[in-house]
């Protein structure tokens, strides 16, 4: 047994880094797992990569997510598994994995640096979510409010909100300000009434220049101005995939996470036609080396 030179592990209780292989230890389905020992405090231990305590490998886990993303139902994907894993999950456990780590994985997103172009365009798209699987429960009417930078196509920020108000709206303009900094020149929207006031308290307004720090570019289609062309290509994406699912059941938060994880898969999984790479290679210094981006995004996020 040697000590690892090539990772910088510590142990979990002490926080000692005098730690050396020591035994393996197998699962039924996630194989041949690797423990460490502290030679401080003996303590023995494997590391958390993001699945500890999982039944399931991660392979499988991150090859849910990605089917699901791409349009294949959890019950569809729970059929797909049938035939090539002996040891099936149901597709419950198949939400709960794109809830777990799709939350996982945006904390560690929402934290890098940015570089943006001098625009960003901020729209809503209204959603309709089942109080619960119940039928009789009703419906309550939501929104997913989300911003999108022009020139690298990358969700700046988003969120499922259970209203549209001046608060909601703030927070996403806050958002905006605190990833981007000074970049942010221009701010695209549509004509409703509570962004003024929403760009002004956040940006704040000059006395010498009498206007707001940010050139606020209001796009009214009904007036014949046109249309945000590139939030809008977005919205047809989000709708192409949302519009075959049955809809959102249960609680806001379960509909944030879920679409937390569209916001990874668009910015960091798939190739966007216009620029012909993922937004986040020009929009981050951040580099993705695996072809399973999911499964290294987890991993990072664990660091």
């Amino acid at each position: 047994m040697t000590k690892q030179s090539n990772m910088n592990i510590i142990c979990s209780k002490c926080k000692s880094e005098n730690i050396i292989k020591w035994t393996k230890r197998k699962t039924e389905n996630r194989g041949l797992i690797q423990r460490y020992k502290c030679n401080n405090c003996n303590k023995t231990f494997t590391l958390d990569d993001g699945f500890f305590r999982m039944r399931n490998a991660p392979q499988k886990v991150t090859c849910a997510m990605d089917l699901f993303y791409r349009g294949v139902s959890t019950r569809k994907v729970q059929e797909h598994f049938k035939a090539f894993y002996p040891h099936n999950a149901d597709h419950t456990s198949i939400l709960r994995w794109i809830r777990k780590y799709s939350v996982m994985i945006s904390k560690f997103t929402g934290k890098l640096k940015l570089n943006v172009g001098a625009e960003v365009q901020i729209d809503e798209v209204e959603y309709h979510r089942r109080k619960s699987h119940k039928k009789k429960l009703g419906i309550d009417k939501n929104w997913f409010i989300d911003s999108i930078c022009p020139q690298t196509k990358f969700i700046v920020a988003s969120n499922y909100v259970q209203s549209r108000n001046m608060k909601e709206i703030k927070s996403i303009i806050k958002n905006i300000k605190t990833k981007t900094e000074s970049q942010v020149k221009i701010i695209t929207s549509d004509g409703w009434l509570a962004y003024p006031d929403a760009i002004k308290k956040v940006y704040g307004f000059s006395n010498k220049t009498h206007s707001v720090n940010v050139v606020h570019n209001i796009v009214t289609a009904s007036k014949g101005d046109g249309f945000n062309y590139p939030i809008e290509r977005l919205h047809n994406n989000l709708r192409a995939r949302t519009k075959i699912m049955r809809g959102f059941h249960g609680s806001v938060e379960s509909a944030n996470a879920i679409l937390k994880g569209f916001e990874i898969y668009y910015n960091f999984i798939t190739k966007h036609q216009t620029i012909n790479k993922c937004p986040y290679e020009l929009a981050t210094d951040l580099k993705l080396n695996s072809e399973n981006k999911w499964l290294e995004l987890i991993n990072l996020s664990q660091i």
